[in-house]
């Protein structure tokens, strides 16, 4: 279905222009809607005025008349901004006051994935360009002495031993990025570029490729212009202004015309720093950034989803006993015990579910409820590690050849090959992958009246309602699609450049397809979310915890309870969003610092 991105007050809504009779104004009415779900507003709460809108296009401000049918007027990803009567047009996007400075030694996953999100500007420490500066003077100082250097005055790969006359350098740098522009297919996105283009610079930072401030600068000015500017795929050939890209001011375009419509001029590279630019594991790494934070966000909040389905159960809490996992002490096993422990019945927070099936407690609950702590603990520890590789990986210098400005030398290695970050990467599919595949079995039990005492697919009048049957499906789905891609990439390899490149990573595979897992392990929790919320309606006037009962409150103020079949595709799409923005675990945070707290008084 053809989706436009609409931004209502810097908030932007990826939302579909719906069937062939969509108009432009019902289009903005759902992005209006889905506004003030996010802000929980009410409509009373909106000021007077602001419920009456334009739309205008991003491209050129266009004005698109409300009648209008959306799929005549607007294109497949077409950005569109929202403007409130009285408002005037204005352009929104972060002003990015804050910095975040790059010394190729301390970027973190978390600043990597902020700055994709546009949240900082970039600005290198001091330390960090006297290092470039020195690095730079050495590859200067060899191209006078005439020295032979692979990537700076030769060839590359099969052509390394081919010397490059000294007046054709400049050619031989532009010309490798013009010949390795051999991308294809749909190209990052605008989010998932700038996370590229920062961790180049950050390994830039480092000291160790050559690459001179001018350029290092120009590539900085390109990061924070507007923060919009996006080169793409083909990251370097559009900052040479060759190619095309991408900005919502302007749409596709000749990538010299964006520059300049940014105040900004093409870069003319120089020696050794073509290869510089796109030798390395950016790409692996910058998007198994983001794979690992968005995992750790699925796992912590899989936990509270875990005790919601629990308490809709009617299941124990002895499992999570601190003696019992004292005893296997695993760093996530204990973790994930003690959080679930901070959210179910205790004498911090009583639970009336709970209390109401005390006396007749079973001894054991099934697998899927006894043991999260023992999977859901296993998943926190692969994100660990995956992060510390991760980590590892951001703040390396992983081109080729290296400039070591102290000793004056210039060595050819294998510091770019991938295969630390697509293992790791690979690994971490097949972990986070197992909190879906407890989850979904979770649904079953809420969904199977044999096993949960509930309505059968929790809706009444089951047969003329379905409830959450097909949802039920839709993760069993998206679970045994996981199972193909958690297959590791990082097994393969195809020997490349005339053999020369004889063992590859295919760390890029490793990367996407890990962003494909979580993003589905995050769909499925979604669905276990409104499974067990819906499930706590049939319990009522029973309520659990504090904590939960907030998750629940949380859920109900962007999805109703299930009173009989609607369509379930936006409550899916509602419960996601609350997971990729961490509103389950914001919301329980106070309370388990409450718990600790009191426990320790």
């Amino acid at each position: 279905m053809r989706c436009v991105s609409l931004c209502v007050r810097g908030e932007w809504f990826r939302v579909p222009c719906g069937g062939p009779s969509a108009s432009v104004r019902s289009l903005g009415s759902e992005a209006l809607l889905r506004y003030q779900r996010n802000k929980n507003l009410e409509d009373g709460d909106m000021e007077d005025g602001e419920v009456e809108f334009s739309l205008r296009r991003f491209q050129c401000g266009e004005l698109l008349h409300p009648e209008d049918r959306a799929e005549d007027v607007l294109q497949d990803n077409d950005f569109v901004h929202l403007v409130f009567a009285g408002e005037g047009a204005r352009h929104y996007s972060s002003p990015m006051e804050m910095y975040i400075q790059l010394d190729g030694n301390s970027l973190t996953t978390a600043a990597l994935v902020d700055l994709g999100q546009g949240l900082f500007k970039i600005k290198l420490t001091p330390e960090a360009e006297e290092k470039a500066i020195k690095c730079r003077e050495l590859i200067d100082a060899f191209i006078r002495e005439g020295k032979v250097v692979y990537g700076v005055n030769t060839g590359f790969g099969k052509f390394a031993h081919t010397l490059i006359p000294k007046e054709q350098l400049a050619q031989l740098q532009a010309n490798v990025i013009r010949s390795h522009s051999a991308g294809v297919g749909a190209p990052l996105s605008a989010e998932r570029t700038r996370m590229l283009l920062a961790l180049r610079i950050n390994i830039l930072a480092k000291g160790h490729s050559g690459v001179s401030m001018e350029t290092l600068n120009a590539m900085i000015k390109a990061f924070n212009a507007s923060g919009d500017l996006a080169p793409l795929a083909h990251l370097t050939l559009g900052l040479m202004g060759e190619g095309r890209m991408w900005s919502p001011r302007s749409g596709w375009a000749d990538a010299k015309a964006v520059l300049e419509g940014h105040g900004l001029k093409p870069v003319v590279l120089k020696p050794k720093e073509g290869i510089a630019l796109i030798n390395g594991t950016q790409l692996i790494s910058s998007l198994g950034a983001e794979a690992v934070e968005r995992s750790l966000a699925a796992a912590r909040q899989a936990d509270i989803i875990a005790a919601l389905s629990l308490e809709a159960l009617k299941g124990t809490t002895r499992a999570f006993h601190s003696a019992l996992h004292a005893v296997r002490p695993h760093p996530g096993q204990m973790e994930v015990a003690e959080r679930l422990r901070s959210l179910l019945d205790s004498q911090v927070f009583p639970s009336l579910i709970s209390e109401s099936h005390r006396s007749c407690r079973r001894v054991q609950d099934p697998y899927t409820l006894r043991c999260i702590p023992q999977v859901h603990g296993v998943v926190n520890d692969t994100i660990t590690f995956v992060q510390k590789v991760i980590s590892t990986e951001l703040n390396s210098a992983t081109d080729n050849p290296l400039v070591f400005a102290e000793t004056r030398e210039i060595i050819s290695g294998g510091n770019f090959h991938g295969e630390y970050p697509a293992k790791a990467l690979d690994y971490l599919a097949i972990g986070v992958h197992e909190l879906a595949s407890m989850s979904e079995r979770r649904t079953e039990r809420l969904v199977n009246p044999a096993l949960s005492d509930l309505p059968a697919f929790l809706v009444q009048d089951g047969g003329l309602n379905s409830g959450f049957m097909i949802a039920h499906c839709t993760a069993a789905a998206l679970v045994s699609e996981n199972k193909a891609l958690c297959h590791p990439s990082s097994v393969d390899s195809l020997s490349t450049s005339a053999a020369t490149e004889d063992h590859v990573s295919m760390g890029g595979w490793a990367a996407r397809k890990a962003l494909r897992v979580v993003e589905h392990v995050e769909q499925v929790l979604a669905i276990e979310l409104l499974a067990a919320c819906q499930a706590l309606e049939f319990l009522r006037p029973l309520k659990t915890t504090a904590p939960l009962e907030g998750v629940h409150q949380l859920l109900r103020s962007v999805v109703s309870p299930w009173d009989r079949d609607r369509v379930m595709s936006p409550d899916i799409e509602a419960a996601h969003t609350l997971i990729r923005q961490q509103k389950l675990w914001k919301t329980v945070q106070p309370f388990m610092e409450e718990y600790r707290k009191k426990l320790t008084t």
